[in-house]
């Protein structure tokens, strides 16, 4: 906090919010730490409600928000206290005005207008530069030695509260004691945590929203009276910029030509398909999805699950099991896990995204063969991530096939969060390194992320899938994706793919009319990985605009992708923060280490003019002393809202003390929004 006690909060009218009023002037008062910070917001809130509470107010009218406290006048600036989502601020307009050829087919506030093309970017591996290594920077010894002791001071006073409050207080206590015979249901052990340090943070998580989470999101606002024990709705309404959703390429609208197209698919197939795969849940939109997903990723054939946990958990059982093993990441995600936990397979893990480790591991197991017995393994499967999200790192591919090749194990990429985000053609890791996914065993990915629709697939050989049709339980069991699901993952990856014009009709010999004798013409359905979607592929009734018929706006969405992406990971670098993963990741890491900093960097962005809604993530998500805040890049988002990001993490990171990265040529705000373009063009 030392740096924080040098300077004072700053006066431009860009970052937190200074109201004008006398009452409020103690924000413009020199503090010597972020918690004399906080306390100044709340007296500014108090006085804020004591106005409201005069003689003349309205007793039924909710009291303001943190954030409406700090407008100008008094007045609540992005707090609404009706039932409309219609606000009129800063987020809801661009900051240039389009020209009479600029014709935005977006609204701002769902999609950001940015007509710059220098702020575009092709997501794209160099193969004369070396794969980027994951080299996590270490803080200062005095971070640590912090971050362990305030772990370690909130244990001791956690415990010291349950020993004295079950003796003082046990109707408190009652839930985690055994009572007339009956075991408490809820482990006083296993809830300490959340109960005693969760807690004290829990206003930072599952912040309830309303409206489409867009470039902005709509939060509905609460307080606590209780410590965050409960949380309650205060009835009123705020924008913030939304980097914490994952909606990559910005189809999270309620406007636009996919919007429309799901609507015209609840009024063809209604809500739900009202059962099973292999009962009477399958219509002709699954079929033409899966069709259409197959050719997307350049597979052979591809089964959609309704659900993205689901879609791992219930296909590695039916991949894998006795005298099987499981080569898995350490980093990889829970439902992988879950997956293989419950497939009886064996599982060992290697270093995250080592090769050497992976190696290593590879001649062991091999070499070793199944314990006891010694016998050969039935198969090995290695499951590994495209993009890991909570490091920001990328799967080392071409690795991987090297190993592949000389060891003749399958492999199982999950690309829940790398299909449709990297890559020149949006087509995930395969596509980014430049390697023939047919290549690839399997490969799983969601559309939750990328596409701004729910669910899974699975994608690899017509055998393989085949069998998975009838052995996982995602498709005996569980419901099947609803009609609506469906036409926006149709309409969606066939905006990013863009739809071919339709074929002439093939006369019986196989000729077109108009063609010579001699040229015959390829079958409708004939495809070219990766290119566009043939017309005969979509559902004849699906009207698309002619930007997302064409692919043009799709593209234009991977490339605003890939310029914001590396241009916030590099501009936070430069100005001397700890980032990991890799610079073509849109999911950005900001290690904050101290438990107490992560509460103040959200709440802190939060309470900004214009509010920012961030995701922290603390341990056991993430190791104890790496908490982190996550930004979440979209397609959606400006040149501005990455400058906005950038200005408060710039200032925020002075009053918390974050700022301890290792590059030593560090730039100044200023020059980092200057030479943006720069940035990202950087090797």
């Amino acid at each position: 906090m030392s740096s924080f006690s040098k300077r004072n909060l700053p006066s431009s009218p860009s970052p937190i919010a200074h109201p004008k009023t006398t009452s409020s002037s103690i924000l413009t008062r020199p503090m010597r730490s972020a918690a004399s910070y906080l306390t100044a917001l709340s007296q500014a809130d108090a006085e804020a409600r004591a106005r409201k509470a005069g003689p003349d107010s309205e007793p039924s009218e909710p009291a303001l928000s943190l954030r409406s406290s700090l407008t100008e006048n008094g007045t609540s600036y992005l707090t609404m206290t009706d039932d409309s989502d219609d606000f009129c601020d800063d987020l809801d307009r661009p900051p240039h005005a389009p020209t009479s050829e600029q014709q935005p087919t977006t609204k701002h506030s769902e999609f950001g207008h940015c007509f710059n093309e220098a702020h575009r970017y092709t997501s794209a591996y160099k193969a004369d530069t070396a794969h980027m290594i994951h080299v996590e920077e270490e803080p200062p010894y005095y971070i640590l030695i912090t971050t362990y002791l305030s772990y370690l001071f909130m244990i001791i006073f956690g415990h010291t509260r349950d020993f004295v409050g079950k003796r003082f207080c046990p109707e408190a206590y009652r839930h985690l004691m055994p009572s007339n015979g009956y075991a408490a249901l809820n482990s006083d052990f296993d809830s300490f945590y959340s109960r005693r340090l969760k807690a004290r943070m829990d206003d930072c998580f599952s912040r309830p929203i309303t409206g489409v989470p867009g470039r902005t999101v709509t939060l509905l606002d609460r307080v606590s009276s209780n410590n965050n024990t409960t949380l309650h709705l205060t009835g009123t309404k705020s924008r913030a910029l939304n980097i914490s959703s994952y909606n990559y390429l910005g189809f999270a609208q309620a406007h636009g030509g996919c919007a429309d197209a799901v609507e015209e698919g609840l009024r063809r197939y209604g809500v739900s398909a009202c059962g099973a795969r292999l009962e009477c849940g399958t219509t002709d939109l699954h079929v033409q999805a899966e069709a259409l997903v197959a050719k997307f990723i350049g597979s052979e054939d591809a089964i959609i699950a309704s659900m993205g946990f689901a879609t791992n958990s219930t296909t590695l059982p039916a991949l894998v099991g006795k005298a099987c093993l499981v080569i898995s990441d350490e980093l990889n995600h829970a439902s992988i896990r879950f997956g293989v936990r419950l497939s009886g397979a064996h599982v060992r893990t290697f270093k995250h995204n080592d090769m050497k480790s992976l190696e290593t591991l590879l001649r062991e197991v091999i070499s070793q063969g199944q314990p006891r017995t010694h016998r050969p393994w039935k198969k090995i499967l290695l499951a590994v991530e495209g993009l890991y999200s909570m490091e920001g790192t990328l799967v080392n591919l071409p690795a991987i096939m090297q190993l592949k090749a000389r060891y003749k194990f399958y492999i199982y990429v999950d690309e829940a969060h790398s299909i449709g985000a990297l890559g020149p053609h949006g087509r995930g890791v395969a596509d980014y390194f430049g390697i023939d996914p047919r290549s690839i065993d399997i490969l799983m990915g969601t559309f939750t992320k990328s596409f701004g629709a729910a669910g899974g697939y699975i994608a690899g050989s017509r055998d393989v899938i085949s069998r998975l049709r009838t052995r996982s339980h995602a498709g005996c069991y569980t419901e099947s994706s609803s009609p609506a699901v469906l036409t926006q993952i149709i309409s969606s990856m066939g905006s990013i793919m863009g739809i071919s014009p339709p074929l002439p009709p093939i006369t019986q010999n196989g000729n077109s009319p108009n063609a010579s004798s001699s040229t015959s013409l390829a079958p409708q359905d004939a495809y070219v990985y990766p290119g566009p979607a043939p017309s005969a592929s979509m559902p004849a009734w699906l009207k698309l605009p002619q930007q997302l018929q064409d692919g043009s706006e799709g593209r234009s969405r991977l490339r605003r992708l890939a310029f914001n992406a590396r241009y916030l990971s590099r501009g936070l670098n430069r100005l001397g923060f700890i980032t990991y993963g890799h610079v073509d990741s849109p999911i950005v890491p900001l290690l904050l280490f101290h438990p107490g900093k992560m509460t103040l960097f959200s709440r802190l962005m939060h309470a900004r003019k214009t509010p920012i809604v961030v995701v922290v993530v603390a341990y056991p998500a993430t190791p104890l002393v790496s908490g982190r805040a996550r930004f979440c890049l979209s397609a959606s988002h400006t040149k501005e809202d990455c400058d906005a990001v950038l200005r408060a993490c710039d200032e925020i990171g002075e009053i918390l003390d974050v700022k301890h990265g290792h590059l030593t040529d560090r730039w100044s705000l200023e020059e980092v929004t200057r030479r943006a373009v720069e940035l990202v063009e950087m090797d």
